[in-house]
């Protein structure tokens, strides 16, 4: 499995953003109660149960900042939390969780699109696909609402340790080369497991850049 390169001082300054104060600043339900924005944000987006709150927090090195349900759908809100002072991290609602109901998920995509449009110093939305299933129709649809909107996004695959080896590395060609296609996409595609910190390190030396 190719794996993008990091430099060992790419690695260290993504491990000590990563190991400083990570504390929970607001939640919205709608666009009247974002947050002003004040420092760059890194969004994380996906199909409900697809593992962002495992990676928020497996990134942050911590095991309940961000809520972790087995339910899906249970995130109904922006969540924002500041990462020392230096960078934002907001944890999007799930998508494609059609128990939810039509009006709720409605909502949630409404709410989404809003704060997409009005964060000018929103760097990148980082959008998490099950690694055992690759991109999904809902994704696509997502990556549609994010190429009309000119927010540049990054594919992460999650879940890698559930995936063996060479359909990993089939799976992130796959998934590259649809990427390729993305007028706003970032070229580059991450593999992670937020259960075996596999590719913790490498996003977080991704994103320390974007600070």
């Amino acid at each position: 499995m190719s794996e993008p390169q990091y430099s060992a001082a790419q690695i260290e300054k993504g491990r000590l953003l990563f190991a400083g104060p990570c504390d929970f600043v607001a939640g919205a339900m709608i666009a009247e109660m974002l947050p002003a924005p004040s420092l760059p944000e890194i969004a994380f987006a996906g199909r409900s149960n697809v593992g962002k709150s495992s990676l928020v927090n497996a990134l942050t090195g911590r095991k309940t900042l961000a809520r972790v349900s087995n339910t899906p759908g249970r995130t109904q809100q922006l969540n924002f939390f500041s990462l020392g002072g230096k960078l934002m991290l907001v944890d999007l609602p799930g998508y494609g969780y059609s128990q939810a109901g039509k009006q709720v998920a409605a909502d949630w995509t409404r709410l989404a699109v809003d704060f997409l449009k009005g964060r000018p110093n929103l760097r990148r939305v980082l959008l998490l696909v099950d690694g055992r299933h690759g991109l999904k129709d809902s994704d696509l649809d997502i990556m549609e609402i994010f190429d009309a909107s000119a927010v540049v996004y990054q594919v992460v695959l999650t879940k890698a340790d559930k995936v063996k080896p060479v359909e990993a590395a089939a799976r992130l060609a796959e998934t590259r080369a649809k990427v390729s296609r993305r007028v706003a996409a970032h070229p580059e595609v991450l593999f992670t497991s937020s259960e075996k910190a596999l590719g913790i390190p490498e996003l977080r030396a991704e994103l320390a850049g974007l600070v």
